[in-house]
């Protein structure tokens, strides 16, 4: 009897498929699960074409896939070649006889399975790691763009005397290939090596000879080619030193020209001469001439290349370093201010003069400056349009913008005129009904937009709109406008997607009485959704949304907006640029169009210093950005309507643009063909002028000697805040690096820019100019005296131009921390706000402006109040106006001019609901509407005893006094002292107002419109 295992096994007689029908099947599984997992992207691929087609644009796509496709297929066949072809030498140079060893039986399979593929093999590893190093290279195309386009900047720099043009168009590409090939030549030799251990050649247990000598001969070929690339990285690594951070400034300094320059230059014929050690190894066949050439290298690369530089920076440089880095420092601040526009800044003298006489007749002269006094602080009365003018849940104001329009002045003329302006966006997260339908179909757009003259209020302390309500009310009276198409289908932060041109009617507003106004799209804009397959692939790209399939609404005639913000649009469209933080509206042929500024930028420009990008705003296109170099080549617009986008190079001297414009000709257009209409609205870019600003501070300075000690160095001007209760800075606050390891920067905040409409001095006619204050550099921020101020150019005529006004060195007039601190210190204004900001209000300050006015300086601050609750409304009740240290509150600008300056000027103001009188009686009007109580002078109290009013006036009186000495002692502790006998003498004030009890009133309604919701 047979044993059991000796047996006939029972064959498994399955219903299944054979075995090689199984396989075909699971590959078939596999594939299609990796089709399915890659469909979102290829429906994203296959969207994005037809995105850029509906601009136009779709040559600007094809040519930047085609870029990245043709460098990732060159590179991956270049690395493919090179491995397959040391492969074919691994596999014709191996033994013919492997001796026997300890790994024998693993090799012994390994060529059994391997042997009868042996060329496929080597195919499949080449191909395979040829595609990872491909596909690194394919990420670089903007560098390839460049280098391929790129042209001479007509400048040479000051170490090498090489033209800008090689440093920011030909030496980044040429540092990715060599390090490509010399990372690969690395990977190469690795697969060869493990490939002639496959093969025999070398064996690492064998008891006799380990490695072939043919083997030892292959290896220093790759070895000599090793040595050879690296020869190439020092020869084109040299410039890299242009871009040294080790010294006192960036660039190269004494120690890269007198130290690591040199140690480079050895360092490049100690790789020659290991690439021919390596080659005469290819005959001598042994271990020692490599390990000389290694070595060699090794060594000379710790002494030459770290050790000695370090050495000479330590032992000669630091201890005289102003000397030794004369030479470096001046070349740092030609190239820094070539790379930053800094060149051709203009430098006036401004002879200050702080006398009322000199200010008055100033005044008189300038009265169209006067006018365009902004009382209205985008930021702070921000949410008084949201409340007053937003309307609808489903419309907000993203943010508010400054420009400026022809308004009608008080002898019937128009001119250009100052305002404060901000389209009525689409609040997706507003909308009323949150179905599908309702965030995609029904409600598609924002409408309109709501304007103010820059200074115009009602008699509450509103903005006084001109352009304003749903559907748009244009007061033709003051402005000449037309808006006929007011819909805003792309906007500024508007998330998603909507779909028009459906049969479901698109909510256009709604009407006075709630009756549904609806007006369908008949723009271009957009993706046609004529073809089962579009929708199906927005289905996929837009998260396996089946309503995109299933709804009866779209139809063959549907149209999908998406990327529907219109910053999102101008980067998807030209993602080599640079965006400015602030699109703003320009309302052009009767329709809305956004404007956007976009800068090229580099980190390759040699010598100069990294840009100090400090403050700027969330969403800048410069923040978190390394560069060196930036212009402002270019400037965007986006339809609001139908979404097209345009590029205007307003900047043709640019030699980055230049490349660009050569590379991408279908996407920019000359700035001659923009419209004159737009031309006019625009501005000198937000972040630009805070790098140039932030940098202007050490680099107005053009002596080496003066540069490194710092003595004349400026610092942007610190920002007094808004807030009442902290709005003088504190002080001694502790010195913290730059980005760029200059002058120290304090935790003091630095002023924004800003915007005016004013007369320059020695100009004939008004700019519309963004300016800026700076005050003496010092370590702890201590100096806070005006030093100069610096102004960009808006007007086209004279647009990009910077103008520094510099004050007289003896005679500093006061920065706007000072001032702030003056206002501050000021007895009656601490009354007045004292009185306004009780009785569940809030007091705000605007910004403080400094106003140049010929040869005197008046600083203007619009004082605000708002109700404490939900909706705020945020009301001018007073202006501050300061001129020569003498500190004026009133309830208008033009009150306060009559006070500081005794004149009559122009402004849009009405009277402000509230009577501000120097005793300090008087209360605010109820933001937001309602009735204003005004005190009549005089009145006698019903009740309470006047002895004990007048003594708590009295202690009100001394504890302001107690407060202003405080605040003059300085320091923290002065400063908290300050605010608590502040607060002491209000409660004071309160208590005598409650002692009065009932009081003889006058009032006046004065009712505003509300919200709705």
């Amino acid at each position: 009897m047979r044993a059991p295992d000796d047996m006939p096994r029972r064959r498994f007689r399955g219903t299944g498929v054979p075995g090689r029908g199984r396989v075909i099947l699971l590959v078939a599984a596999a594939v299609l699960f990796v089709l399915l997992m890659s469909l979102r992207g290829l429906a994203r691929f296959y969207t994005d074409y037809l995105w850029f087609d509906s601009l136009g644009l779709s040559q600007v796509w094809s040519r930047i896939l085609g870029t990245k496709w043709a460098l990732g297929v060159a590179f991956t066949l270049v690395f493919a070649v090179m491995c397959f072809a040391s492969l074919t030498v691994a596999d014709r140079i191996a033994p013919k006889f492997r001796p026997a060893g300890p790994e024998d039986d693993l090799l012994t399979r390994y060529h059994q399975v391997v042997d009868r593929r042996a060329g496929w093999v080597r195919l499949g590893v080449s191909l395979f790691f040829g595609v990872i190093a491909g596909a690194g290279v394919s990420a670089q195309w903007n560098q390839w763009i460049l280098f391929r386009n790129g042209g001479d900047f007509g400048v040479r720099d000051r170490t090498f005397d090489t033209d800008i043009g090689f440093y920011v168009f030909k030496l980044p590409f040429i540092t990715t290939v060599i390090d490509w090939f010399f990372a690969s030549l690395v990977i190469i030799l690795l697969i060869t090596a493990v490939a002639h251990y496959l093969n025999g050649g070398i064996r690492m247990q064998a008891p006799f000879q380990r490695v072939t000598p043919q083997v030892k001969a292959h290896l220093s070929v790759l070895l000599a080619l090793l040595a050879l690339v690296k020869a190439v990285d020092y020869w084109f690594g040299r410039y890299e030193l242009t871009y040294s951070t080790r010294g006192v400034v960036d660039g190269a300094t004494y120690t890269e020209v007198k130290a690591q320059l040199p140690a480079t230059y050895l360092l490049l014929l100690i790789s020659l001469l290991s690439c021919a050690l390596f080659i005469v190894n290819i005959w001598r066949r042994g271990w020692v001439l490599p390990v000389v050439a290694v070595g060699l290298w090794g060594f000379v690369q710790i002494i030459a290349g770290a050790a000695y530089p370090t050495f000479i920076q330590r032992v000669v440089v630091e201890p005289q370093e102003s000397d030794r880095e004369q030479a470096y420092i001046e070349h740092n601040i030609e190239a820094t201010r070539q790379a930053l526009g800094l060149d051709n800044v203009e430098t006036e003298p401004f002879p200050y003069s702080a006398d009322r006489d000199v200010g008055k007749r100033a005044a008189e002269l300038n009265r169209e400056t006067i006018r365009n006094i902004r009382l209205l602080d985008p930021k702070v009365v921000a949410p008084t349009y949201q409340n007053l003018q937003s309307l609808r849940t489903f419309y907000q104001f993203n943010d508010l913008d400054v420009d400026r329009y022809q308004i009608r002045r008080s002898d019937g003329t128009f001119t250009t005129t100052q305002v404060v302006l901000a389209n009525r966006d689409l609040n997706v997260s507003g909308i009323p009904q949150p179905s599908w339908e309702g965030r995609h179909i029904a409600y598609t757009h924002g409408y309109g937009l709501a304007m103010a003259a820059a200074n115009a209020t009602t008699e509450s302390g509103s903005p006084d709109f001109i352009v304003k309500d749903v559907p748009t009310r244009i007061n033709t009276d003051e402005i000449q406008l037309d808006i006929n198409q007011p819909q805003i289908y792309f906007g500024e932060r508007l998330p998603g997607y909507s779909i028009v041109g459906t049969t479901r009617d698109e909510v256009d507003y709604l009407a006075e009485d709630g009756t549904l106004v609806t007006n369908p799209y008949t723009g271009r804009g957009g993706v046609s959704l004529d073809s089962p397959i579009r929708r199906a692939a927005f289905f996929l790209r837009f998260n396996f949304e089946w309503n995109l399939l299933l709804s009866d609404f779209v139809t063959s005639d549907s149209r999908i907006l998406y990327l529907r913000d219109v910053r999102e649009r101008v980067q998807e469209v030209a993602p080599f640029l640079q965006f400015d933080a602030d699109p703003y509206p320009v309302v052009m042929g009767g329709h809305i169009v956004y404007l956007i500024d976009a800068y090229t930028t580099t980190d390759r420009y040699p010598n100069a210093q990294r840009a100090d990008a400090s403050g700027l705003p969330r969403g800048s296109g410069l923040e978190g950005h390394r560069f060196n170099y930036v212009r402002n080549s270019v400037k965007a617009v986006v339809d609001a309507y139908d979404g097209t986008v345009k590029l205007y190079v307003v900047d043709p001297q640019d030699p980055i643009i230049k490349a660009y414009d050569k590379a991408f000709p279908d996407l920019f257009e000359p700035v001659d063909a923009m419209p004159s209409e737009l031309r006019d609205h625009w501005r000198y870019p937000e972040d630009l002028f805070r790098v140039q600003t932030n940098m202007w501070g050490q680099y107005h300075i053009t002596d080496p000697r003066s540069f490194y000690d710092k003595t004349n160095g400026w610092a942007v001007a610190q920002d007094p805040g808004t807030a009442v209760a902290t709005g003088t800075p504190a002080q001694n606050q502790p010195a913290v690096t730059t980005p760029t390891g200059q002058f120290a920067r304090t935790l003091a905040p630095r002023i924004e820019p800003y915007y005016l409409l004013m007369r320059l001095p020695g100009e004939q006619q008004e700019s519309f100019l963004m300016l800026r204050p700076f005050v003496p550099y010092s370590e702890d921020d201590s100096k806070r005296q005006l030093t100069a101020f610096m102004v960009g150019k808006s007007d086209p005529d004279d647009y990009g131009k910077l103008v520094v006004y510099e004050m007289p060195s003896g005679q500093l007039p006061d920065g706007p921390a000072v001032v702030n601190a003056r206002i501050q210190a000021d007895t009656e204004v601490s009354r007045q706000i004292s009185l306004l900001d009780q009785k569940g209000s809030t007091v705000t300050y605007g910004d403080l402006l400094l106003i140049p006015i010929d040869n005197t300086i008046l600083y203007v601050r619009p004082l605000y109040v708002s109700s404490q609750g939900s909706t705020e409304v945020r009301e001018l009740k007073a202006v501050i106006a300061v001129f020569g240290g003498q500190v004026v509150m009133r309830p208008t600008l033009r009150e306060a001019l009559v006070d500081l300056l005794g004149i009559e000027a122009e402004t849009f103001e009405r009277q402000v609901g509230v009577e501000l009188t120097p005793g300090g009686q008087g209360e605010p009007a109820p933001p937001g509407g309602g009735t204003t109580t005004t005190t009549t002078p005089g009145a006698s109290p019903p009740a309470g005893e006047p002895g004990d009013v007048a003594a708590l006036l009295a202690d009100a009186e001394r504890l302001f006094r107690e407060a202003d000495d405080a605040l003059r002692s300085g320091g923290a502790s002065g400063l908290a002292t300050y605010q608590e006998k502040v607060t002491q003498a209000a409660e004071k004030v309160r208590q005598a107002q409650q002692q009065l009890g009932a009081t003889t009133t006058t009032t006046t309604s004065t009712t505003q419109p509300q919200a709705e919701a």
